[in-house]
């Protein structure tokens, strides 16, 4: 489609629909209270996947919660802790929106938070970085400010869009056109061994028309967003060998091959000066970036000169044109080496040494083939790579010698911005927003359902609504509430495609 009828569908679309958002932000203003009450008591109940007793009352509160705001809802039972599953089915639709979400959290360092318990939510004035206060009593508060947060861990990631999308269901009056199932993992946190297997059994309940994905932040820039894919990840572990055993550098120097010194030459035949990985074939699989693509890509506002300032970097491997751009490829990352001593003043040549690699993928790259391109190159270079330590056979046969250990992989997935559901999502944002969301064609993080899309063969958009400065993951995890205003706005725009 050319990029000219789709801007004219989105100017049409926003003209046709803009009436909508004054009433959804009337009926947020009007019930900050219930929502935050609400939000409160769901984060108060702990959610680290492996507490099995908690994940189940969580699983049982968000039940409850589903069925409260109009869906018919139940608990799926899997090999591992339940999903939480609602629908709401409306008779002349055409289309079926399954989303979803995650309830289960990081584990917690409790040391760390300044707080009484990161299940224990606390409101401050701001952010907690830039002085800002608790603000007590605020559950008895109609009128919550945008710039306030409230702390506590899974505030952001993931149960914001749980309590966002249930307000916008209220918001709406349950007048949607499309039905509306949700599925809500409880491993998501734990790479979610059990929501692939869980489509055999539930299937029918699962299938849908388009899959909205309630994770993650927003852009930077604070603007609504749409993120049309993810990249991948596999992760391997090299281990080069050198002398049995550690051995004085003086005596053996200039005579033992040293493997720390090898290890850094192998790695260095992996990449040009510019950045770009040498695997023969490494980005044979990616096809070149379309006009539309590209221009999808440029309207992302990053703020590149700013984030090179804050990072303390001079100038950026030159992969792609532009961040964006870059993140449309395979990357491959040293995350990690090791060899012998370096705070101690031991001089010896190591036994060993170890780099810890994590590939990058993109829908074009599956696991397996990066992993078989990489095995070639150090292969290309002279080395005998095994999967064991070696036995003293072949440490005598083989002068070159490599350990490579493969993690588990997982898959990439992506939805053109120009395929229909792109366009349907981007027509929804914009309808509500009057402006063109930010569209992102590839996330550079990971997330662990792109089996799941596979299997269940439906196109994916994910629809964040969190601040992107929300320590997820980390300390001290906050939401920024204008976030989860603005949330309930973005999510009822979704229920009404």
């Amino acid at each position: 489609m050319a990029k000219s009828r789709i801007g004219l569908l989105l100017a049409v679309a926003a003209l046709a629909h803009a009436q909508d958002r004054p009433a959804i932000e009337r009926w947020v203003a009007a019930h900050q209270r219930q929502v935050m009450a609400e939000f409160t008591e769901l984060l108060s109940i702990p959610d680290v996947g492996t507490d099995r007793q908690n994940i189940r009352r969580n699983a049982e509160f968000i039940r409850a919660m589903l069925e409260r705001h109009g869906l018919k809802s139940e608990l799926l039972e899997t090999t591992g802790n339940p999903l939480v599953y609602g629908e709401r089915n409306v008779p002349s639709a055409t289309r079926t929106i399954l989303f979803y979400i995650h309830y289960d959290g990081q584990p917690v360092d409790l040391p760390k938070w300044k707080q009484e318990s990161p299940f224990h939510p606390i409101m401050r004035d701001g952010r907690m970085e830039d002085g800002a206060k608790t603000v007590p009593n605020f559950n008895s508060l109609d009128k919550l400010p945008d710039d306030w947060r409230i702390y506590a861990r899974s505030a952001s990631d993931d149960k914001a869009p749980i309590v966002a999308l249930c307000a916008a269901l209220d918001a709406l009056q349950g007048k949607t056109r499309s039905n509306i199932h949700v599925v809500i993992d409880g491993e998501e946190e734990m790479n979610s061994p059990s929501l692939t297997a869980a489509i055999a059994r539930y299937r029918d309940k699962l299938k849908a028309s388009v899959l909205l994905i309630l994770d993650g932040p927003v852009h930077a820039s604070g603007r609504p967003t749409l993120a049309f894919g993810a990249r991948g990840i596999v992760t391997v572990d090299l281990t080069l060998y050198g002398p049995k055993m550690a051995l004085h550098s003086g005596h053996y120097g200039n005579w033992i091959p040293n493997p720390g010194m090898r290890l850094a030459q192998l790695m260095a035949t992996m990449k040009d000066e510019q950045g770009r990985t040498t695997i023969a074939g490494f980005y044979d699989s990616v096809p070149p970036l379309t006009a539309q693509q590209r221009q999808v890509l440029k309207g992302v506002p990053d703020d590149e000169p700013a984030l090179l300032k804050l990072f303390g970097v001079a100038r950026p491997d030159a992969v792609g044109e532009s961040l964006q751009e870059a993140i449309q490829y395979p990357s491959l990352n040293i995350r990690g080496m090791q060899s012998g001593y370096v705070d101690e003043p031991r001089t010896i040549i190591p036994p060993d040494a170890r780099a810890a690699i994590d590939i990058r993928l993109v829908k074009e790259t599956p696991p397996a083939r990066m992993v078989q391109l990489l095995r070639a190159h150090i292969e290309k270079q002279g080395y005998h790579v095994v999967d064991r330590d070696p036995d003293d056979a072949t440490r005598m046969r083989y002068p070159k010698l490599i350990r490579l250990k493969t993690g588990e992989g997982t898959e990439a997935y992506r939805t053109e911005p120009e395929s229909p559901e792109g366009v349907a999502t981007t027509q929804a944002l914009t309808r509500i927003w009057g402006a063109e969301p930010v569209r992102i064609r590839t996330m550079g993080g990971t997330v662990p359902i792109a089996p799941f899309i596979r299997e269940l063969g439906v196109p994916a958009v994910g629809v964040p609504v969190v601040n992107f400065d929300n320590n997820q993951h980390g300390d001290n995890e906050n939401l920024r509430l204008g976030n989860l205003w603005t949330g309930i706005v973005t999510l009822s725009a979704m229920l009404r495609m």
